[in-house]
């Protein structure tokens, strides 16, 4: 079993920083469970590109405000209660409104190691 809390994690290396975001880790490749769990928080007033080619994953906003606007698509708002699932490897751009973080709860697949970060494309490098 294993048994962690979000402030542990926090204060460790599982808690990843970029300029318009944040990841708490908690769940990761080493832990064989076949998939990676973060606590995520989109920077108020920010706009983050991403394109997963290598990951799938499923995104709960917790709490904040914004959008994901799916590039040459959809705009759609998110709000607390909201999931959204890149499910096709969609591009977008991910916005968190001006006064309101945005705190995630994600889930990735194939399983993050624990230190990536989006290159310049918004893309996370695929580690076997």
């Amino acid at each position: 079993m294993i048994v962690r809390t979000l402030k542990e994690c926090q204060n460790s290396e599982r808690r990843v920083v970029a300029d318009n975001w944040e990841s708490v880790r908690m769940i990761l490749k080493d832990d064989k469970m076949g998939f990676s769990f973060h606590i995520t928080t989109i920077y108020k007033g920010t706009e983050t590109h991403i394109h997963y080619k290598n990951h799938l994953e499923s995104v709960y906003c917790m709490s904040g405000e914004g959008e994901i606007q799916v590039v040459g698509g959809e705009t759609y708002p998110i709000a607390p209660g909201t999931l959204y699932v890149l499910d096709q490897h969609d591009e977008h751009y991910l916005r968190a409104k001006p006064g309101t973080d945005m705190v995630m709860a994600c889930v990735f697949n194939p399983p993050l190691t624990g230190a990536e970060t989006h290159d310049a494309s918004g893309v996370y490098p695929l580690v076997d």
